[in-house]
């Protein structure tokens, strides 16, 4: 019989935080997955971790890598009529997770489901206020524009066969799939009760070179639109303005004041840099944007269900 749904994760190197994951997944309410991870060349323990649990490994050449091109790898090795996407660095908040993020899938037009995202301790002050503007506390059923985000979504597996990931895209595979089902008058939903914890932790330019990647591809998506040096200032401006009055009321301004200003920055100089980038997706941008040498609260409504205690499930 075929599972209820499959869970694709992307991972390079994710032994920190991959362990994690797969625990979660193993509390879910929703027992009967398929779980396949696809790696592309991991060096670490990131293998050995995911051995441990009913786990289908699927290995990618990082040199043939992109999102693309590895979630449609996984996905072409699923049983199961709805697909689950993951980052190895996200983890489930609550234990119906999975049951949460497919239920949209009863609407027979739904092809692509999408859950809320927080970060954690480790996330920088201003990619909390991202989180909770591009992730609200409120699900939509039927959403009128593209945006989604692949590190928490679920796809319907029938549609992907129709129209699989741009495999050349440095970034936003998710927003031009999901573009492409809203022409196809398909529908995409957002649910906040399916939320997952976000780990970023990442050096300034890792975080320039992230919005670099999809400026370029946004810029690709969408080549009638630009993104001038004065769009640069004024979103520059603006969202250092937004955040350091967030931090103030609740008193962490002095703490928060640099990573702001750092963090706003490599978002819009890296998007700056994307928008004007030319040329095809090198093996050297590869090495670049995606395997970077790195270094190592939101208001959120009550729900009637515990959640997942992970203290008590850490790697070892």
């Amino acid at each position: 019989m075929k599972p209820i749904c499959s869970i694709v994760i992307r991972a390079f190197n994710e032994e920190k935080h991959i362990g994690r994951l797969l625990e979660g997944i193993r509390v879910q309410t929703i027992k009967d997955v398929q779980v396949i991870l696809v790696d592309s060349g991991s060096t670490d323990k990131t293998m050995e971790i995911a051995r441990r649990l009913p786990v289908e490994i699927v290995k990618i050449q990082p040199q043939d890598f992109s999102f693309g091109r590895s979630l449609n790898l996984g996905i072409a090795h699923t049983k199961a009529p709805i697909v689950v996407i993951a980052s190895a660095h996200v983890y489930p908040v609550y234990p119906d997770w999975l049951e949460k993020l497919i239920e949209p899938f009863s609407e027979e037009r739904t092809a692509l489901v999408y859950g809320k995202q927080r970060g954690n301790s480790t996330s920088q002050f201003s990619e909390h206020q991202i989180f909770a503007q591009w992730f609200p506390d409120h699900s939509v059923a039927t959403q009128t524009t593209p945006f989604c985000n692949n590190a928490n979504a679920a796809v319907r597996r029938s549609i992907w066969e129709m129209h699989p990931y741009n495999e050349t895209l440095p970034a936003l595979e998710d927003m031009a799939w999901g573009r492409w089902v809203l022409e196809q008058g398909y529908r995409i939903a957002y649910t906040a009760e399916a939320e997952i914890i976000h780990v970023h932790s990442e050096t300034w330019q890792s975080i320039a070179n992230r919005y670099r990647r999809e400026g370029m591809a946004f810029k690709h998506i969408y080549p009638q639109e630009h993104f001038h040096w004065w769009d640069l200032f004024r979103l520059f401006f603006a969202n250092v303005a937004h955040d350091r009055r967030i931090a103030r009321e609740q008193g962490v301004l002095g703490r928060e004041w640099n990573n702001i200003n750092h963090f706003r920055w490599a978002q819009f100089w890296g998007t700056y840099l994307g928008y004007h980038q030319s040329g095809p997706l090198t093996w050297k941008l590869k090495q670049a944007f995606y395997y970077p040498r790195t270094v190592q609260p939101v208001n959120t409504p009550d729900r009637q269900i515990e959640p997942i205690q992970y203290h008590e499930m850490e790697d070892k």
